[in-house]
């Protein structure tokens, strides 16, 4: 994986297709990402936001067109998948924790899978991580002893453990109880200073129009509608932007 790009870029998705069977779920998906960037994914279930975050991490094979890393291009024939992966963070809605492992041996079984770390250098960095997102205590408990959101939390720093470039996140607060929610957002948002660049799929409109630099709408697979969150949400262009958001105000949920 190359390092910083002249340009800045540092995800481009062009002309991306997936289809499951005879269901096409993105149809054509064109977007680049600059580095330290933060996009969120807006749009009803079902309009393919996880599925393009799969795409990305390479979860799934995409049917036609590119996506580049970098300037490298990552769905080209031959790509060493487990190398990429090692430089993007994807984080579930479900949190995906192994339980029969405590939270100290969850995050240090990556780095020293895959990077190589000693254990001592692997658990120096997540001790640090834990104690920066306020669950050093936790390092020795069990998933099923934590709540929803410290496991979220967990799950995001097991993410970060891998030193990633990019992270994506997809849905990570909505199996979540709605106090639980602000937790892992404060957590997003001290990546986010920090010059985390991530794509973000979220239901939260109030945290995307915070923390966005941008924000994409989509609908049937397509990115319909893109740009800075405060013309989004106060003036958008599309009428179905407009229908979507009306029935995001209308729940409550903006």
């Amino acid at each position: 994986m190359n390092g910083p790009r002249a340009d800045g870029e540092a995800l481009r998705l062009e002309a991306i297709h997936k289809s499951f069977g005879k269901l096409e779920v993105l149809k054509g998906i064109d977007l680049s990402v600059a580095d330290h960037e933060v996009i969120c994914l807006i749009g009803s279930s079902g309009s393919g936001k996880s599925t393009m975050l799969r795409c990305i991490n390479l979860l799934e094979p995409v049917d036609a067109g590119r996506i580049t890393v970098r300037g490298e291009e990552i769905t080209a024939t031959g790509v060493d998948v487990n190398r990429i992966r090692r430089h993007i963070g994807i984080v579930f809605q479900a949190f995906n924790l192994f339980p029969h492992m405590t939270v100290i041996r969850n995050v240090t079984l990556a780095p020293m899978e895959a990077l190589g770390m000693s254990k001592a250098e692997a658990r120096a960095r997540a001790l640090e991580l834990l104690e920066r997102f306020g669950l050093a205590d936790k390092r020795e408990e069990y998933p099923d002893r934590l709540s929803g959101g410290q496991q979220q939390r967990v799950a995001i720093v097991r993410a970060l453990a891998m030193k990633p470039d990019i992270m994506l996140l997809d849905e990570v607060t909505s199996a979540l109880d709605p106090e639980l929610v602000a937790e892992v957002l404060n957590v997003i948002r001290e990546l986010a200073a920090g010059g985390m660049t991530m794509v973000i799929a979220t239901h939260e409109m109030g945290f995307a129009r915070d923390i966005a630099g941008r924000v994409c709408f989509l609908d049937a697979g397509r990115i319909l509608e893109e740009g800075p969150p405060e013309r989004i949400f106060s003036a958008p262009r599309e009428e179905r932007t407009r229908r979507f958001l009306q029935s995001i105000i209308e729940a409550g949920r903006m």
